[in-house]
């Protein structure tokens, strides 16, 4: 079974039965010397205290809140300390994002932060070294590029889950679990490189990824379902487990809404691959 939570192995904190203590959390930040977004050092803390917003409060005082004995807080935590240098992008973006909002009197979070929250909670990096898979991918072939191109997948492909819902989730995965993925090209020597070097190399494409985001972020995400991933389950060795359109939904056809509507409906099928995700916490 491929394990899709590998980049936080170096961490060794969750025994499978609790979150870490948020002490040991913070000496393992203050060890690798973990920053927020605005350069302050990390520390983790228990909620309360303080009437500012998470992002706020990470960025003004280097304070991530983390619930006690809570995965989801914990799995948080660890995406922290392995990809540094995204969350403090993450933070550095939301952080910009809502002053600037706010001093131009704009209600809400926008379209923007709530992209950004998504790929925090959901959020999945695909490197590739053959565009062509990630082309099937995002024309939703998936029996073609799982099944019949899987062993290629599995040589030109990694998939780095980033979304800490998505790794709480994947404890008791379910049909539909659905990740929001973005693809980083790489070259065919990338794949030589150690499992550490190549999570630090997604961790700081990723950041470039954060600090240029705009309005349309969006529009890049590909969702995923994650029991897809060849050897993610062992259900998904047979091909026909891409048949179950309950996970593996055909693309949209990209025409005029009356013709698509037409050519939709015998099949008796939805058109877009709805994820089935965990709300932000």
């Amino acid at each position: 079974m491929a394990d899709l939570l590998a980049p936080l192995a170096p961490f060794n904190l969750l025994p499978g039965v609790a979150p870490a203590p948020t002490f040991s959390l913070t000496a393992l930040a203050t060890e690798r010397g973990v920053a927020t977004g605005d350069g302050k050092p990390l520390r983790f803390v228990a909620p309360g205290g303080s009437t500012l917003a998470y992002e706020e409060r990470a960025w003004l005082h280097g304070e991530v809140e983390t619930r006690p004995d809570n995965w989801h807080d914990a799995y948080n935590a660890l995406v922290w300390l392995a990809f540094p240098q995204a969350k403090a992008a993450l933070n550095r973006k939301h952080y910009l994002t809502m002053t600037t909002r706010r001093a131009s009197a704009c209600k809400g979070r926008g379209r923007l932060r709530d992209a950004l929250t998504q790929f925090d909670e959901c959020g999945l990096v695909v490197a590739s070294t053959d565009m062509s898979l990630w082309d099937g991918i995002r024309a939703h072939r998936w029996r073609e590029v799982f099944a019949g191109r899987r062993a290629e997948v599995k040589m030109k492909m990694r998939f780095f889950v980033f979304g800490h819902a998505s790794m709480d989730s994947l404890r008791a995965s379910f049909v539909g679990l659905t990740a929001k993925a973005l693809c980083m090209g790489v070259d065919d020597t990338w794949f030589d490189r150690d499992a550490d070097a190549q999570r630090a190399d997604v961790d700081t494409w990723l950041a470039e990824q954060f600090d240029d985001a705009g309005e349309s972020f969006s529009r890049a995400f590909q969702p995923i379902p994650l029991l897809g991933i060849p050897g993610v389950t062992p259900e998904n060795e047979n091909p026909a487990y891409y048949d179950d359109t309950r996970q593996f939904r055909p693309k949209r056809l990209q025409c005029d809404p009356e013709v698509r509507q037409a050519a939709a409906a015998p099949q008796g099928v939805e058109e877009s691959p709805g994820p089935i995700e965990q709300d932000a916490g």
